[in-house]
């Protein structure tokens, strides 16, 4: 195989491209947008979070989704209008619960793989995006939250990933702008935040220069594989065009369970939405109250980061709502509250609002390697960990594909 084609220009997309590219494989990366990480890559909730690792197959997690069902601010919300597919997703949620301990370490050893790939990558292209190693505090306001978490930190430690408990005094030392009333804390020094944006538009342009050939604009509409190779046709500009490759790699995100439906393959991604806040500190006063650690906010369900100087982001939710990708007010305004109860001293007079699709698989797995035809491969369904595990998926996928052709 050398004439490889993938589709879809988001972290994964893009982080496939430059680890084919890097081993020599004509690459096309297909983006329907003009430009890379336009949509789910655009402005999450900023963290490298290997502590973050813990699947959402869990009996509490059916709880709390039950019990906020009826509220339209709730973290995790779950539009009661029936469809196949989202039935079949719960039903297959459900099915992976006794998975769940096994799925959290093997989460967490990709994380931390995953770590080091990219900051490798990042140092080798020298690419800029708001890079803060300052860790990330995971905070608990109740003492149920809290002991939860001291057995995820358990599961942690099997994958390899280290995070200590932390008193509120503790928590208020390690991020001293954070106000409120907490039970305690987990801390994990080792992770990170940054721009998830500019570090795949970084990469995007890195593997330009290594030959990749990055085509925007351009809407998939057939593909069609064999055992030789995978005629794809793509429509742009008004006009349509079949091309031929060698393989092709399904890195589609949402899109990629109707990309895979085409190929004769079932992938069981759902578009679960998020959303985010980007908050611009306009002046000293907010520049200096807001946080420089990441944080993660176990009852909203919220996580932050800081992007730069002038930039504080927050971001999370889960809504189960098919493929609407509206930003409601309601869903915003939780986020906006949570930054003046938790940061009173920032201003919120200018904020960004955002909402994007996670592609999530019923597992929270992500899908990666081959498909039916010897041809066709996946690196989808990375839920909400995209950028944390991307890195490592890549090169997983790179090394399949590089495998396939020997």
């Amino acid at each position: 195989m050398k004439t490889i084609a993938i589709i879809g220009g988001g972290i994964t997309g893009v982080t496939t491209a430059y680890a084919l590219a890097k081993r020599g494989f004509a690459v096309t990366l297909l983006e329907r947008h003009r430009y890379a990480a336009m949509e789910t890559s655009f402005a999450n909730g900023g963290q490298l979070s290997a502590s973050n690792a813990e699947v959402w197959n869990h009996s509490s997690t059916i709880a709390k989704g039950l019990k906020w069902m009826l509220r339209s601010d709730a973290p995790l919300l779950v539009n009661p209008t029936p469809s196949w597919h989202k039935l079949s997703w719960f039903a297959e949620f459900i099915a992976a619960m006794p998975h769940y301990r096994d799925n959290t370490v093997a989460t967490a050893r990709l994380a931390l793989a995953a770590r080091e790939h990219l900051f490798q990558w990042a140092r080798d292209e020298d690419i800029a995006f708001d890079l803060k190693r300052e860790g990330i505090l995971h905070i608990y306001r109740d003492r149920a939250g809290f002991e939860h978490a001291a057995g995820v930190s358990k599961l942690l430690l099997q994958g390899g990933l280290s995070r200590r408990a932390v008193t509120p005094e503790e928590m208020r030392a390690i991020e001293p702008t954070l106000r409120g009333d907490y039970y305690g804390g987990h801390y994990t020094v080792s992770d990170s935040t940054g721009d998830i944006h500019k570090f795949t538009t970084g990469l995007a342009r890195a593997a330009q220069r290594l030959g990749a050939d990055l085509r925007f604009g351009q809407h998939v509409t057939a593909m069609r594989a064999g055992v030789d190779g995978v005629d794809i046709t793509v429509e742009a500009d008004d006009s349509g065009a079949t091309r031929r490759y060698d393989a092709v790699v399904v890195c589609a995100g949402t899109a990629s369970r109707a990309m895979a439906a085409m190929l004769g393959d079932r992938v069981n991604v759902y578009p679960v939405k998020g959303y985010s806040i980007t908050v611009h500190l306009d002046d000293a006063a907010s520049r200096a109250a807001a946080p420089t650690v990441s944080l993660l906010d176990d009852a909203t369900k919220l996580v932050t980061s800081r992007l730069g100087d002038e930039r504080f982001r927050v971001a999370g939710t889960a809504e189960f709502n098919g493929f609407n990708r509206d930003i409601r007010a309601d869903r915003i305004a939780p986020l906006v509250n949570w930054v003046q109860q938790c940061f009173p001293g920032v201003g919120t007079r200018s904020v960004t609002p955002w909402a994007g699709l996670r592609p999530m698989m019923p597992d929270l797995m992500p899908r990666v390697g081959r498909g039916r035809a010897p041809t066709v491969f996946y690196n989808t369904g990375h839920g909400h960990l995209g950028w944390t595990l991307s890195a490592a998926t890549a090169e997983i996928l790179a090394e399949t594909v590089g495998a396939a052709g020997r």
